[in-house]
């Protein structure tokens, strides 16, 4: 008889933090409201800090879920049975792909930048996704140097960042850059050619000599 109250807490858990999403992405962390976040949710304030504890630590469940939802995506590619050059471009695209639709990922990362990443720093959960999101490049990387095919002083999260900076930049900064230079960086006629553009520039950073 206890298995249905448990799937009611994990769905109500999982309500709330889909709307904390929304709320933190949309007003910072400063500006959001837990009694908002209850009242868009079955539940109420007192029920919402018995789950989560406080505001801050429902900021932290956020960016937890946020932050594990892209390395669980980077560890399911197959990139053992893949050419490395593949892999990477793989790699790149499927960052591209989540960033372009979890714009509120992009909004929460610039967050918690704004507030010089305090709260990631109380999370243990967030503190060990350092390895995770290395470990499918590096081994990508690892296969093309033995290959012949990728230079050897290349530092992953040098990679990594790389990517993120292009895929980031992309959609935090679409509003500004469209206003500057009347072009949209999300207009779905450029979208195969940015794309392609980030799997190259990667390539050609790992491929020069």
């Amino acid at each position: 008889m206890a298995a249905q109250p448990a799937r009611d807490a994990e769905r109500t858990r999982a309500e709330i933090l889909e709307v904390a999403t929304r709320e933190f992405s949309d007003h910072g962390y400063a500006g959001a409201r837990v009694d908002e976040i209850a009242a868009k949710t079955r539940t109420t304030k007192r029920m919402l800090y018995y789950y989560f504890g406080s505001k801050e630590q429902l900021f932290v469940a956020v960016l937890e879920k946020a932050y594990t939802t892209i390395r669980a995506l980077e560890q399911e590619l197959d990139v053992e049975h893949l050419d490395p050059v593949d892999a990477i471009r793989q790699l790149a695209e499927l960052t591209f792909d989540h960033h372009e639709s979890h714009p509120d990922f992009i909004r929460l990362v610039s967050i918690e930048n704004i507030h010089r990443a305090e709260h990631i720093g109380t999370s243990s959960v967030l503190s060990s996704l350092a390895n995770p999101a290395l470990d499918v490049l590096a081994r990508i990387l690892e296969r093309g140097r033995a290959a012949g095919r990728f230079r050897a002083d290349v530092d992953p999260l040098d990679v990594h960042m790389m990517i993120s900076a292009f895929c980031v930049f992309r959609t935090a900064n679409r509003h500004t850059f469209e206003a500057i230079f009347k072009r949209d960086m999300l207009d779905p006629a450029r979208r195969e050619h940015y794309r392609t553009m980030l799997g190259e520039l990667v390539l050609d950073y790992l491929t020069a000599r």
